[in-house]
This record gives C-alpha cells, structure tokens and sequence, in this order.
C-alpha cells in the first residue's frame, strides 16, 4: 500500500472510532442520569481502575500501554463533563452551566 491508501484506511478507522466514542458518550449520559436519580456518587476509583485494566487487557500494540492509558484518561475527562452536564441541573440552583467540572467524575 502507499501512502493515500494508509491514509484512506486511517479515515476509514477514524470514522470507526468516532461513532465508538459516540455510543459511549450516550453510555455515559445514562449512567449520569442513573446516578442522578440513585443518589450515588459519581467518583468511583474502582471503576476507572477497572477501565484502565480492561483497556490495557485489549491492548495488542503496537500502541505502547502508557500511551493507551494517556488516551483513556482524556476519554474519561469527556465522560466525566457528560455526567457532570447531566447531573449539574440537579445540583445547583443558578450558574449550573458556569460551574467548574469535578475532576473526579468517571465511567
């Protein structure tokens, strides 16, 4: 393959991954909504150690572990402002859209 042709299939993977991070955004909505209603909290280090183990156990390379987590935590930063957007109405009476996200938020 030359070089258009890798950069036909990394758009092809691109396209792959963006409707991936999508269906776990809306993953991440309804958990938001779930723990909104249950009262529970959002920050569970279990579970984003969980997260990390189970992406790192899929890992085959060549993308190095390290760098595999690195993309993860930015993942779960965007997940964390998903349930945080979900469940910052509930929580604050004005300025809920001026509030600064908790950092501790994931899934």
């Amino acid at each position: 393959m030359d070089i258009a042709d890798w950069r036909k299939k990394i758009d092809e993977i691109d396209h792959k991954l963006v409707e991936l991070l999508n269906q776990r955004a809306q993953a991440a909505h309804e958990i938001g909504k779930l723990k909104r209603r249950a009262g529970m909290p959002i920050y569970e280090p279990d579970r984003e150690q969980a997260v990390f183990a189970n992406a790192s156990r899929a890992n085959r390379g060549p993308l190095p572990e390290r760098d595999l987590i690195r993309i993860y935590e930015r993942v779960m930063d965007i997940m964390r402002k998903i349930q945080q957007e979900e469940i910052a109405p509930q929580t604050t009476a004005e300025g809920a859209g001026d509030t600064e996200l908790d950092s501790e938020v994931n899934d």
